[in-house]
């Protein structure tokens, strides 16, 4: 049943998405934006955990976790840290899917040629 949850509820993300690119009209920044900030609201509403809890990688994979990650990172740091782990605990979660989107980026960057 798990991996149903997990379809449904990621499936549903990735519809979210792709009816603001396609209804509302929004660029891919603008709705890769608009799903981070949103996932960032829903967990610091407390309602991302209890939704992981359910869904598992439903809610794990799409970009509004990303969100989430960042908010979890600046709680945990902000509990430890005080207000300057804010800032640095937004990093401390996601700093390995930052840099591995940067070095894929440049390393794809370095094999692929723009047409045109």
């Amino acid at each position: 049943m798990i991996y149903l949850w997990a379809f449904l509820v990621g499936g549903g993300i990735c519809v979210l998405g792709q009816l603001m690119f396609d209804v509302a009209k929004l660029t891919p920044a603008h709705t890769m934006a608009t799903l981070v900030v949103a996932g960032a609201v829903v967990d610091g509403l407390g309602f991302y955990d209890p939704l992981i809890n359910f869904a598992g990688a439903g809610a794990t994979v799409p970009i509004s976790n990303f969100g989430n990650a960042l908010v979890q990172g600046a709680i945990t740091e902000l509990q430890n840290d005080g207000p300057v782990g804010i800032i640095t605990g937004i990093f401390s979660i996601t700093s390995a899917g930052i840099s591995a989107a940067i070095i894929f980026s440049f390393l794809a960057a370095l094999v692929v040629r723009p047409k045109g």
